[in-house]
């Protein structure tokens, strides 16, 4: 075996927790390496192609970039930094030999961080640490550096991996530094460091083509499209090569399209050597993880681990008196065609057949990763039904185990006593508390995931909106009795009609209404919270009977609170198992599982009989 390096070239991936700046250094990396023009017009966070990314401010999907800087080749890897999107961390490390582990110069890590740091140094990749943000007037960097260090060392890193190396920078000025004393000019001491500390891809001479498929894109013109690194050998375009599925099976391809990396942009390449990330196409049927090789000599590579799925959703057909009003694809055969299009390019998601009902099961890793699957489809013009999020549990040696999370609370010291009461309630026990002696408390608890079903709309009601919430799976253990979830019941439209504010005024004081005077409503919607645990059937349509002998003037002026607005995400949290959430290119509304009273209470005995 004759092993050798790619000197010119270093993969190198992103890590970092949401919000803590790493679209936005590498941002400034493409500028100062001048991938743009001087006079070109460039949006700001340009690795945020997806709308939903620009308006949440957080990654969801991988995407690498290519850097030329002085006559070498960086190929970064920006990773979501969310735990529900571990399937595209996971996958896409592979391709790197380092990582840029990028922390707040205040918040220090956090959960996220602490999840795609322990898969990157189990990989074995070699760390840089970037303080960013050091700018903030709040920033800790002694503290936060000392920070990360724990964190290395719990996460069992190598003594190699514990004597990292430190870069203090400015994102949002393009900035970076290793002497605080000293103001950062430009980015190159990052850059340098890259080329110092990153090890070259290495290869084996003698090896034949080996490429792993860890993201896929589609495009009209050419179809489906494999984005992976070659690990050894050479791949040319027009060549044929051998496609060695996850299952072993093997089919032979043809590569008519080959790509390499310039900037943000896929250019057209005869061929590509190994440590080189490349897009091909041509080769049906790809699937992540499986392997490109060589026909002669087909050997394929290890299989992609990613985490199993921790939840389920049902999506099906809406059924509502509104079907089809402002929806393109509201049958079941579209939706589940959209469905299964979604879990070829992502593998943490795993679809089924729904029994007993005209939908399907949806596995996921969390309900912000359903949350944005349902946002972007729901964007593209499907119309449907999502269930409430369940969680997955699983039988080991004969117990009946459930999945835990890891919690984090950052939260000011005063609502620190109504958080710990409420994850109690919920199961939660806290592990850690650590003041900053800045008028703010971290907390970390340990919790069911069943506990953590809706709870962030009530932590931050709680918290007047200020407490910063993060969570990372963490084990399976055995399940310990109920987890109290929503303590109150719903009002429920009894007929369909347009609300009035006359039926409003006289509703308020039963709870807290979803809707406004004027909305179309559906016998069976869900209008409102109940002030109470129970549900309580309303008319919200009633009108004021109009008579002769009113004088005129002698109607109320009725002040109605303003409605409580539902997001998708606060929706699919609030909802109990009797009840979906109708999922419109334009609305969002709650509604009953069985939309007529006689319907529900012949549920309820059902019910009550299997559970007798």
């Amino acid at each position: 075996m004759a092993r050798k390096t790619r000197d010119n070239i270093r993969n190198v991936a992103i890590i970092a927790h949401v919000d803590h700046g790493k679209t936005t250094l590498v941002d400034a990396m493409l500028h100062q390496a001048g991938v743009f023009r001087e006079n070109q017009q460039v949006a700001e966070r340009v690795m945020d192609k997806l709308d939903l990314e620009r308006e949440k401010g957080i990654t969801i999907l991988s995407k690498n970039t290519t850097i030329r800087w002085q006559d070498n080749i960086i190929n970064i890897l920006d990773t979501p930094g969310h735990a529900d999107f571990g399937g595209q961390v996971q996958r896409v490390l592979r391709m790197v030999d380092g990582c840029l582990l990028l922390v707040d110069a205040s918040e220090g890590p956090l959960p996220q961080t602490r999840y795609v740091l322990s898969n990157a140094l189990e990989l074995g990749l070699s760390p840089i640490v970037v303080i960013n943000k050091i700018d903030r007037p709040d920033a800790r960097i002694g503290q936060v550096l000392d920070e990360v260090l724990e964190l290395f060392l719990d996460l069992d890193a190598t003594e190699e991996q514990c004597h990292f190396p430190v870069v203090y920078t400015n994102a949002k000025l393009g900035t970076a530094t290793h002497d605080l004393s000293v103001e950062g000019e430009n980015l190159m001491p990052l850059f340098r460091l890259l080329f110092d500390k990153v090890p070259a891809p290495v290869y084996d001479d003698e090896a034949p083509l080996q490429l792993q498929i860890t993201t896929l894109d589609y495009s009209d013109y050419v179809g489906r499209i494999g984005i992976g690194r070659i690990a050894n050998g050479t791949i040319n375009q027009a060549e044929q090569v051998m496609l060695i599925k996850n299952d072993g099976s093997r089919a032979q391809a043809k590569v008519t399209q080959l790509y390499t990396y310039e900037g943000l942009a896929r250019v057209d390449a005869k061929s590509a050597w190994a440590g080189e990330i490349v897009a091909l196409a041509g080769v049906e049927n790809m699937d992540i993880g499986d392997t490109v090789t060589s026909v002669l000599d087909p050997r394929p590579l290890p299989p992609l681990k990613i985490d199993e799925p921790t939840l389920e959703m049902v999506f099906s057909v809406n059924t509502s008196p509104f079907a089809g009003r402002e929806g393109k694809y509201v049958t079941t055969r579209q939706i589940r065609d959209r469905l299964f299009k979604e879990i070829q390019g992502n593998p943490a998601l795993r679809v089924e057949d729904a029994e007993n009902m005209d939908g399907y099961r949806v596995y996921g890793r969390g309900e912000l990763q359903m949350a944005i699957l349902i946002e972007t489809m729901r964007r593209e013009g499907y119309e449907m039904n999502v269930g409430r999020p369940r969680v997955l549990f699983k039988t080991v040696n004969g117990k009946r185990m459930e999945p835990y999370e890891s919690v984090l609370i950052d939260c000011p010291e005063e609502f620190v006593g109504v958080i710990t009461s409420t994850l109690g309630m919920r199961r939660g026990r806290m592990t850690h508390m650590t003041d900053h002696a800045t008028g703010w408390v971290r907390t970390t608890f340990e919790i069911p995931m069943r506990g953590l079903i809706g709870i962030r709309p009530i932590m931050l009601t709680m918290t007047r909106g200020t407490a910063i919430m993060n969570s990372q799976f963490l084990d399976y253990r055995p399940v310990e009795g109920e987890v109290t979830q929503r303590a109150n019941g719903v009002l429920i439209a009894d007929r369909e009609g347009r609300v009035t504010a006359y039926a409003l005024n006289s509703l308020q004081d039963r709870g807290e209404v979803f809707v406004a005077p004027g909305t179309q409503v559906y016998e069976g919607m869900v209008c409102g919270e109940n002030s109470r645990d129970n549900d309580l059937v309303v008319n919200i349509v009633r009108e004021k009977k109009l008579t002769n002998m009113r004088a005129s003037g002698s109607d109320e002026n009725y002040k109605i609170a303003p409605p409580r607005p539902m997001s998708l995400e606060e929706a699919i949290a609030f909802i109990n198992d009797d009840e979906l959430v109708e999922v419109t290119p334009e609305s969002i509304r709650l509604r009953k599982m069985h939309l007529s009273e006689e319907a529900r209470k012949q549920a309820a005995k059902r019910a009550a009989a299997a559970t007798a």
